[in-house]
């Protein structure tokens, strides 16, 4: 069945990609400066929305955009409309392979209550504002460094950092690529996206993610590791077993960092979170008692709500329980085709170093996302006899392992992401950690030095 589901293609998605792929040029070469093809790639928005309750709305903002005037409104309808239709391509993947799996997922509630982005806002959402207008091929180093101020603003205030740190990685992209008309290729989807997700964090009224505390065993798949020059973070997919049910939920831990500390040495930098830490590495269960659940299946970590447990396999734990887990439904803001990152077991395969043959359906493998802080490497993936990885979808739907058994030298191995999160086990990238460790005892040193200053 799932082999179905990843050889389908939902009606409509290739439309929905083209709507979208047609108002990302038109942000490539600015809203300032339209020309016939551009103005009719906004319009074709017009009809396609033309049965929704955003008709009206759309009709206005892309009218006026077309005809020279661009307000914060006009925008955050573009944005809207942007979201609406990534988030449709979401949900028909998505709904794909639920019905394939059997997966049960909760419906999302109705936001109680909404976000205000506050005055601090109005900073970020003028530069934004700005940016659409000159086009990406308009920005050029004063452009990209108008977002300064916002950010700083924006960090200032706890409540606004998710908003900041989008504006300011997105901020910093800019800066290095300016002046961006002399690329020679514009990550126009990427850019597109984060635009429209800081502009849609940057209003009133957006509705908030209501959370909940829950009492259970939470019991690790895998992680997943997301490294860049200034944060490190560990993404962990899990099962949560409460009262009655068992659930599909992650957690996140994340920290800054400086990009000379790099592969197994960053997971010092998330020395805060040792329970965490010991259950990837150690491969245990975790005790959780009144940690709060977001309504998306985010398990908002706090190490003095949770304790180690048992030892628990991550692949026993899959085959028993993974198919009847109940999962949540995304939130609204953070339904996109590239969020998408559902928790498979797979076994019975042909590897080859870039695909699994599923016995009908090849899948392709996603080995660029695997860590320089783990141990898990193409050659092993190539060797594995079952799978635990993450499903993900760039154009056609590839997997992202994150736990593999394998078969090296005639012996079978077990190997997860997050085996080294208290140290390689690895001679040789325990030695080069223990290298790179030194810096960050000496950068940690300076750090104090400072602060008692």
């Amino acid at each position: 069945m799932l082999a179905d589901a990843l050889r389908a293609h939902p009606a409509g998605l290739d439309e929905a990609f083209g709507l979208v792929d047609g108002l990302d040029d038109a942000l490539v070469h600015g809203l300032a400066r339209l020309d016939d093809d551009r103005a009719a790639a906004l319009d074709a928005l017009v009809a396609a929305f033309s049965a929704t309750p955003l008709a009206e709305r759309v009709t206005e903002a892309i009218g006026k955009i077309i005809s020279g005037t661009v307000t914060d409104e006009h925008l955050a309808v573009l944005a809207g409309c942007r979201v609406a239709l990534l988030g449709a391509a979401h949900d028909a993947l998505l709904t794909g392979l639920d019905t394939a799996r059997g997966r049960t997922r909760e419906p999302f509630p109705v936001a109680a209550a909404s976000i205000d982005a506050g005055h601090l806002s109005a900073g970020s959402r003028s530069w934004l504002r700005e940016l659409a207008i000159a086009g990406w091929r308009g920005v050029d180093h004063e452009l990209a460094a108008g977002g300064s101020p916002a950010v700083q603003a924006l960090l200032a205030e706890p409540s606004r950092r998710r908003l900041a740190v989008l504006l300011d990685g997105f901020a910093a992209e800019l800066r290095a690529a300016a002046p961006v008309a002399t690329l020679p290729r514009v990550p126009v989807r990427r850019w597109a996206d984060l635009w429209a997700r800081a502009l849609i964090l940057a209003q009133d009224g957006r509705p908030a993610d209501p959370a909940d505390p829950v009492d259970g065993r939470f019991l690790i798949l895998g992680a997943d590791l997301h490294e860049h020059p200034t944060v490190f973070r560990c993404q962990v997919h899990g099962l949560l077993e409460t009262a009655g049910r068992v659930r599909l939920v992650r957690t996140s831990v994340a920290a800054a960092k400086v990009d000379t500390i790099s592969g197994a040495a960053a997971w010092r930098m998330l020395s805060a979170f040792p329970i965490l830490l010991a259950g990837l590495a150690e491969h245990r269960s975790l005790d959780v008692a009144g940690m709060a659940l977001t309504a998306g299946g985010d398990l908002i970590w706090d190490e003095t709500r949770a304790a180690a447990g048992e030892p628990a396999d991550p692949f026993a734990s899959a085959r028993v329980l993974l198919a009847g887990a109940v999962a949540a439904s995304t939130a609204p803001l953070d339904r996109h085709p590239a969020v998408l990152a559902e928790p498979v077991l797979l076994e019975g395969y042909t590897a080859t170093t870039d695909a699994f043959d599923l016995g009908g359906v090849t899948v392709g493998l996603d080995v660029d996302r695997l860590p320089a802080a783990g141990p898990l490497t193409p050659e092993l993936v190539a060797a594995s006899t079952a799978c635990i990885g993450l499903l993900r979808f760039d154009g056609g739907w590839a997997v992202q392992p994150i736990a593999l058994q394998a078969t090296v030298r005639k012996k079978p191995v077990v190997v997860h992401t997050g085996d080294w999160a208290l140290g390689p086990t690895e001679a040789k990238a325990a030695k080069a950690e223990a290298a790179a460790g030194t810096a960050v005892d000496v950068l940690r040193e300076r750090a104090g030095r400072l602060l008692r200053k």
